[in-house]
């Protein structure tokens, strides 16, 4: 791989909209409509699914691309496993990113694919 990391840290610069959401907290949940993304500066993250763990996010992961990429609803839910602090991405915002960080669209197609392969090998 050559320089194709994009650090999603970056994301979380001064002047950016944040919210915090307290352990135990639902981010979002499995078939709501989507228009954000998120990318995690502190604490962590549980992707569920009929009440199973999916998948633990901490910081600098990103989550809810794939039903702002899709336009789809969302495909499980967000829970804060800890107190966490996000960044939510707009289509807009994310579509601005993709333009000017080409790096940032690959960063994105990898997490998702990382995303299905461990989703197949489970099945």
């Amino acid at each position: 791989m050559a320089n194709d990391e994009f650090n999603l840290g970056m994301l979380a610069r001064p002047g950016m909209t944040t919210r915090s959401f307290a352990a135990g907290d639902m981010i979002f949940r499995e078939g709501e409509m989507a228009d954000e993304l998120f990318v995690i500066t502190q604490g962590e993250v549980e992707i569920r699914l009929n009440g199973r763990v999916l998948e633990q996010l901490g910081e600098n992961d990103l989550f809810g691309e794939m039903a702002l990429v899709d336009g789809e609803p969302r495909s499980a839910s967000a829970v804060a496993a800890t107190a966490v602090d996000l960044v939510p991405l707009t289509e807009k915002q994310f579509l601005h990113l993709v333009d000017e960080a080409p790096f940032f669209a690959l960063k994105v197609m990898r997490i998702l694919a990382r995303r299905l392969r461990t989703q197949n090998a489970v099945a």
